[in-house]
């Protein structure tokens, strides 16, 4: 199989979808492997890794598209990508199709493949969204933190505190992945933590292990408009795999936020979880609504792309080498976690969520119907 690695072009992402290690194994596997020339210097990766240990470089992301069987990146593809796909052509990549319709639409247009990082399910784990969720969720605590400061729109508050004057008070929605690095991070930071979660034995396993500044708390509505009312830093770390994030604050909640509070919005790859929330870049990464400072940057792990990379490709090998060894079809067959990974095939929505986020029922097949 032709294996195919565009550069990515979203805002400030600076990630690739293949490591010369990743290209290596392809390579020994029998497949070709083609990069895009400079697709991994974002990562501080130079093209002469990739052709040393075999692979091609290509000097245009179209040479790339057109020549691949299937194609390994790390986010979605833009509007300007979406002629580059093929009809047939396996993308392997994260999609959070939910959230996005005008993508959801290309991509059945252009009749691809598609199967998605973020719903490879293996029992109740999403293993290659966890590496990202990890960077995120650490992240998460940090920009809180930074945007914290008078001088970048918050209240001026150091997370930490200092001697005689109290720490910040950070409260964290969703004790999955994202929520519990989050908390490690602003537990470190010294700050009076919260998680709020629905799911009892979680909140039990976080108790257990979390230090003593972090309290796991059962998310009600009562609970959450407390809690809210004296946060300084909101991270928003829900998640429902394959589906629009539930909107946990509603826009109303801001009043009664303090002024220069700040919201970091890890769920807005599938429209976030606050209902003031919409999508932001690296290079203009907040804004305000109501005197609440929001962080609502779409691929956040870019911001530290070489860790981000490696930890990405640690996850994604292993599935791509099934795919490309025994073809799409097969190897879904064969995979369970690797079946609820496929999102759309030639035309057809073949992930239930998605199709109901955009009342497209009428387009969805079961995903066993186009397996065989």
């Amino acid at each position: 199989m032709k294996i195919g690695c565009p550069k990515e072009i979203k805002n400030n992402e600076n990630r690739i979808g293949l490591t010369p290690s990743a290209a290596q194994a392809y390579i020994q596997a029998g497949h070709e492997v083609f990069i895009e020339k400079g697709g991994g210097l974002g990562s501080a990766i130079m093209d002469d890794e990739y052709t040393a240990v075999g692979a091609k470089i290509l000097p245009t992301a179209q040479e790339v598209w057109n020549v691949a069987d299937m194609i390994v990146k790390v986010k979605e593809p833009l509007e300007s990508e979406y002629k580059l796909m093929k009809e047939n052509q396996l993308v392997y990549t994260y999609f959070h199709f939910a959230a996005d319709e005008a993508l959801t639409r290309a991509c059945m247009e252009q009749k691809i493949v598609a199967l998605a990082y973020e719903t490879v399910q293996e029992g109740r784990a999403l293993p290659l969204l966890k590496p990202m969720s990890e960077v995120a969720g650490r992240m998460s605590s940090l920009m809180g933190a930074f945007y914290s400061a008078k001088t970048q729109g918050g209240r001026g508050l150091l997370p930490m505190g200092v001697t005689g004057v109290a720490p910040a008070e950070i409260l964290i929605l969703g004790g999955g992945v994202v929520g519990t690095n989050a908390a490690h991070v602003a537990a470190g930071l010294m700050a009076d933590v919260s998680i709020l979660d629905i799911n009892l034995p979680r909140l039990e396993y976080l108790s257990e292990i979390m230090p003593a500044n972090v309290k796991a708390l059962y998310n009600d509505p009562v609970t959450l408009e407390s809690k809210l009312k004296t946060a300084d830093i909101v991270i928003g770390a829900v998640l429902v795999p394959g589906a629009k994030a539930p909107k946990l604050v509603r826009k109303d909640h801001l009043k009664t936020m303090k002024p220069g509070a700040v919201i970091v919005d890890v769920a807005i790859d599938q429209g976030g979880c606050f209902e003031t929330s919409h999508a932001t870049t690296h290079s203009d990464p907040i804004f305000v609504v109501d005197g609440i400072v929001h962080y609502c940057v779409a691929n956040m792990p870019g911001a530290y792309a070489r860790t981000s990379t490696y930890a990405l490709n640690n996850a994604t090998l292993g599935y791509g080498l099934m795919l490309a060894n025994k073809g799409v079809e097969k190897a879904c067959r064969d995979n369970e976690a690797l079946k609820l990974g496929l999102s759309m095939y030639k035309g057809k929505i073949t992930y239930e969520a998605v199709a109901e986020a955009f009342g497209m029922m009428g387009d969805y097949v079961p995903v066993d119907s186009v397996l065989g």
